[in-house]
């Protein structure tokens, strides 16, 4: 759980945080009245009253069902640097969820056997705990089995040990298993934000590791080196090309980050001012040796992106000034969009987390703005939608997130989030539909 401070689990003992958490989720809570005005906070009233209710154990399934789906009203905030889409024009919730194990850091990978392959810290699956910060850090891997998100299995598939020295943390960031071979990514981290390291690997789906030859100081991106330093490959995550990574344009692998450059910006893992782009040809040789990776780099005259292979001429894809944060991205096949979800909050403060939804015909841009959701979860993270869990028309999703709001004593909107694997069947909204 980064976030409370950089992760509670990182001072306290993670059994104690873990019981804590069963017994807020036990506690009764209520969710208020969303944003919206009219008929649009109608329905969200109709669908966060039913919210009202005891929390589920660990494992339980929570599903409520509504004759209608609820609109979320987006309410971007003044000076939104986006045009709003007119293809797809917000984001509706049908009221079924569920939430699985006691830990975050949900980053999914649709492996060619059909599961899904993820990290998961700070927290704990089928008892099986981990805690990356401290002076032992760990990061665990879980198996994510099924095709209804109502009745998936979870797994954990074991911890692994890294160092984090100098740093006090090592955390997840993207992973990807491609052609039978699992990229595992950490970063290192004092405060808030730091480097990513480099990429373990494993042929055996997750049996056995091979760590790479990069350290917290001598890293992948060459970035850090101290604690104000700014990082601007800040937690990488693949973009999600289906499975096996089938709809991938050119066979690479794409990862989308956030960071910063202004030297008085507090940098986070839930704040800053850009978001960048880099791609790879997946393979063991190429992951962690910087040489093979190229990045986006802007526009040439033409309006057509430019790439390099050079870091120093990386360029952001996306700025907008202490609105950005952890940013994930998907493919959705049959609307033929990219999907990109950015989100962004308080640090080191407590407090309830924006989520911004954009969409865009390539993953190089324009983006458009489908939808800003504040005050998600209430205090949402790691948002994306898992390509697995995408209808045939395009237009049905799950949402797939973690949750502090129980944590800090907060109501949770939508009913159903919690510090776990979060699921929630979201419609996608398009005019004439």
């Amino acid at each position: 759980m980064r976030r409370m401070n950089h992760r509670v689990f990182g001072v306290i003992n993670s059994a104690k945080a873990a019981s804590r958490e069963r017994q807020v989720g036990e506690a009764l809570t209520c969710t208020p009245v969303a944003h919206g005005t009219g008929l649009m906070a109608l329905g969200l009233v109709l669908l966060f009253a039913a919210g009202c209710r005891r929390q589920s154990p660990a494992n339980a399934s929570v599903e409520n069902k509504q004759p209608a789906a609820a609109i979320w009203p987006s309410e971007p905030p003044p000076g939104c640097p986006f045009p709003s889409s007119t293809k797809i024009t917000g984001i509706a919730f049908t009221g079924r969820h569920r939430e699985y194990e006691n830990a975050d850091t949900w980053y999914m990978s649709w492996a060619s056997d059909g599961n899904l392959y993820s990290p998961y810290a700070d927290g704990s699956v089928e008892g099986i705990e981990v805690a990356s910060k401290g002076p032992s850090p760990t990061t665990g891997q879980a198996v994510v089995i099924g095709d209804d998100p109502l009745a998936l299995t979870v797994k954990s598939l074991g911890v692994h040990h890294e160092t984090a020295l100098p740093y006090v943390g090592r955390y997840p960031v993207g992973t990807l298993l491609y052609n039978g071979v699992w990229y595992y990514g950490t970063y290192a981290v004092e405060d808030g934000i730091g480097p990513v390291v480099g990429f373990r690997y494993s042929t055996d789906y997750g049996k056995t590791w091979t760590d790479p030859r990069l350290t917290p100081l001598h890293n992948l991106f060459h970035e850090g080196g101290t604690v104000d330093a700014k990082i601007k490959m800040a937690i990488p995550i693949f973009v999600d090309f289906g499975k096996n990574m089938e709809y991938s344009p050119d066979g690479k692998a794409y990862l989308v980050a956030h960071g910063a450059t202004r030297p008085w910006v507090e940098e986070s893992w839930i704040g800053g001012d850009q978001i960048y782009l880099a791609r790879v040809t997946p393979s063991i040789e190429n992951i962690n040796d910087v040489s093979k990776y190229e990045f986006f780099s802007g526009y040439d005259a033409e309006g057509n992106p430019v790439w390099s292979g050079s870091f120093a001429r990386i360029k952001p894809l996306i700025e907008w000034n202490d609105h950005t944060g952890i940013v994930m991205a998907t493919y959705d096949k049959p609307l033929k969009k990219f999907l990109m979800f950015v989100t962004h909050g308080p640090y080191p403060a407590e407090g309830q987390y924006d989520t911004y939804l954009l969409e865009s015909e390539r993953l190089t841009g324009p983006w458009k703005l489908v939808t800003y959701m504040k005050s998600f979860g209430t205090v949402g993270y790691f948002v994306n939608i898992p390509s697995k869990f995408i209808s045939p028309d395009g237009y049905t999703a799950w949402l797939c997130y973690s949750d502090l709001s129980n944590l800090q004593r907060l109501p949770t909107k939508p009913p159903g989030g919690r510090y776990a694997l979060c699921l929630q069947e979201i419609k996608l909204l398009a005019a004439g539909r």
